[in-house]
């Protein structure tokens, strides 16, 4: 993982636009390809970034960057979409690159556990007759928490949460990316499934095909509460 934190301003291009002016930011490029564009608050949510898969090329600014004071460009390009970001850097502050090795995968508390676990024997809640290959899937970037199988042999992962926002369905897309490359899964299909999913998170996973489910957890005990499960 390298890690720059840069004066720099940001332009984002492709099915929508968005600029972040000159200021001082943290960019963080990761091992995965991906580049995180954060500034000093807004918590844990990038300001914009780009997600795998996706390449990083840096460029010699053309004659007008150069005289405003631009070292270099970075320009992020996404390999389906075409989408891209453009990072202009005026000031490098500080940069270093890390290696942070393989990520054993989130430790869920006892509900999220709970939802797994429920589901995993109630599998009808994603879909009929599915069936379960396993639990806690492993891959080289962490586990998927249900694997099933669909009666035309096709591969569905899901991602069980708690409460469903936009970092859930990332997680799930990069274990998509992933698994689609196996001969043997292929295709593979994704399901977001959660007690609350949060509308943003939604919409991206409408935009990366990925269905959403939301869950029951008293239903699934045996309580009925009355809640829709699937919408």
């Amino acid at each position: 993982m390298r890690l720059v934190i840069a004066r720099c301003s940001v332009d984002y291009t492709g099915r929508l636009t968005a600029h972040l002016p000159l200021a001082t930011r943290l960019l963080v490029h990761k091992g995965d390809g991906s580049l995180l564009v954060h500034s000093d608050g807004g918590s844990y949510k990038p300001l914009n970034w780009m997600s795998p898969p996706c390449r990083l090329d840096v460029e010699e600014p053309d004659a007008d960057s150069q005289a405003a004071g631009v070292l270099e460009h970075w320009r992020v390009t996404h390999a389906k979409t075409g989408d891209a970001l453009l990072v202009r850097i005026y000031e490098v502050l500080h940069d270093s690159s890390h290696e942070l090795g393989i990520d054993p995968g989130l430790q869920k508390d006892g509900v999220e556990a709970d939802l797994q676990r429920l589901l995993a024997e109630q599998v009808d809640v994603i879909g009929d007759n599915l069936t379960l290959v396993r639990r806690e899937f492993p891959t080289a970037i962490g586990p998927v928490d249900l694997l099933l199988r669909d009666p035309a042999g096709g591969t569905i992962a899901v991602e069980v949460k708690r409460r469903g926002d936009i970092d859930g369905v990332e997680q799930l897309t990069r274990y998509l990316e992933l698994l689609g490359r196996d001969p043997h899964l292929a295709p593979v299909t994704g399901v977001f499934a959660a007690q609350e999913i949060k509308p943003q998170a939604k919409v991206l996973a409408a935009d990366r095909g990925i269905r959403c489910v939301t869950l029951d957890y008293e239903g699934m005990k045996g309580i009925e509460s009355g809640a829709p499960r699937l919408f």
